[in-house]
């Protein structure tokens, strides 16, 4: 019996995949992959990433305004994202986040952005989905300011920032994420800071198309690779994949229970 295991963060709205969605969805069930969770990154697309949650049964989906589109979307509201958090396979809230990488002009809409989705998810319970680049002092500090105000859960999605961002996110009780990133060969400082974290902590990711996985690297990504990352993830932890893969499915069941409501219903 394949072992199970989900994707917690993929985009399968992108245009990369309008040709053979329902094939890459095949793969990933014949991979093992039962779960996936597509992120709308601008509310305005938030309906064609809402009609392939509709459409395929293993994928749920999240939506928010991405850090790097901030400034050319109109601001959130916690109204807005609560209505769409009704929807039964709407299970979490952004992606949201912090980028001053590419996009530091508008660190001040970046901000206010991030904290409208995290009072979203103060009120609707669901968890936080963060991207984080490049803006570690400026998240921790508001993670960590709004946490203590009233309690929320969050993932930092596709982990790559400093061990000390890494512990903040560790300390409220937050999750990581590990991506197709934490297999490249030369990730062997941010190997080490997801070995230092709990393994009660872990889910792990594609964010395809993006950040394949060796030995695609280079390539596009897809939700079926996400057990190539988990293969990895076991050596890391010292653990069989069997039992790396078991621990996330608990991880995510944990952070994401919504969806695992609906996956006990269907």
């Amino acid at each position: 019996m394949t072992t199970t295991i989900t994707d917690s963060h993929c985009h399968l709205d992108f245009p990369d995949f309008d040709s053979e969605r329902p094939e890459i969805i095949t793969r990933a069930l014949e991979a093992g992959v039962t779960r996936m969770v597509t992120i709308c990154t601008r509310l305005k697309n938030e309906p064609k990433v809402r009609a392939i949650a509709e459409e395929f049964a293993p994928v749920f989906y999240a939506a928010g305004t991405h850090p790097m589109s901030a400034a050319d979307e109109p601001l959130a509201t916690v109204d807005e994202l609560v209505a769409l958090a009704q929807h039964p396979k709407f299970v979490g809230i952004g992606e949201t986040g912090l980028d001053y990488h590419y996009s530091a002009e508008s660190k001040d809409i970046q901000k206010a952005s991030l904290r409208v989705h995290i009072e979203a998810a103060q009120e609707t319970g669901l968890p936080l989905i963060i991207h984080a680049r490049d803006a570690d002092e400026d998240m921790a500090q508001i993670l960590s300011e709004m946490h203590r105000a009233r309690p929320y859960t969050c993932v930092m999605h596709c982990f790559s920032s400093s061990p000390e961002l890494g512990r903040a996110a560790l300390d409220l009780g937050f999750y990581l994420s590990m991506s197709g990133i934490a297999a490249f060969p030369k990730s062997k400082d941010l190997r080490e800071i997801f070995a230092s974290a709990p393994l009660d902590r872990i889910l792990v990711e594609t964010d395809s198309p993006y950040l394949a996985p060796p030995p695609f690297r280079g390539k596009r990504n897809e939700p079926s690779y996400v057990v190539n990352t988990a293969k990895v993830g076991a050596e890391v932890f010292g653990v069989s994949y069997e039992d790396f893969a078991r621990a996330t499915e608990a991880n995510f069941d944990r952070l994401f229970s919504k969806a695992r409501v609906a996956k006990a219903v269907a």
